[in-house]
């Protein structure tokens, strides 16, 4: 039998043999708020379901990490930020729209 495993979000948890009978249904039940299910042999989870839309949610976060670890990364430019965060704490910096009418980009 299909169990909640936590409160606060619409998990749910299925064995193999059960998930044979509702895997059919699951995209309704996705529509009624379910974000994801597990599916459990010999009790253990093996696997999860979710909605595309929240596969897709969670491929987007893994990419913008992954460029924040790769900007993070590259000490010049991390030194360049530290820099200029440093010029702006002492009073040093440019207001934006000054620069953009030197540049000509009003």
């Amino acid at each position: 039998m299909a169990k909640n495993t936590d409160s606060t979000s619409a998990t749910r948890t299925y064995s193999i043999s059960e998930i044979r009978e509702v895997i059919t249904r699951l995209p309704e039940q996705f529509d009624d708020d379910l974000e994801t299910v597990t599916v459990t042999r010999q009790g253990k989870p093996v696997m999860t379901i979710l909605p595309t839309s929240t596969y897709k949610e969670l491929l987007e976060m893994i990419d913008s990490l992954l460029e924040t670890l790769e900007v993070m990364q590259d000490k010049e430019l991390m030194a360049s930020l530290h820099q200029g965060m440093q010029e702006l704490a002492e009073g040093k910096g440019r207001p934006w729209e000054d620069v953009k009418k030197e540049l000509g980009w009003e």
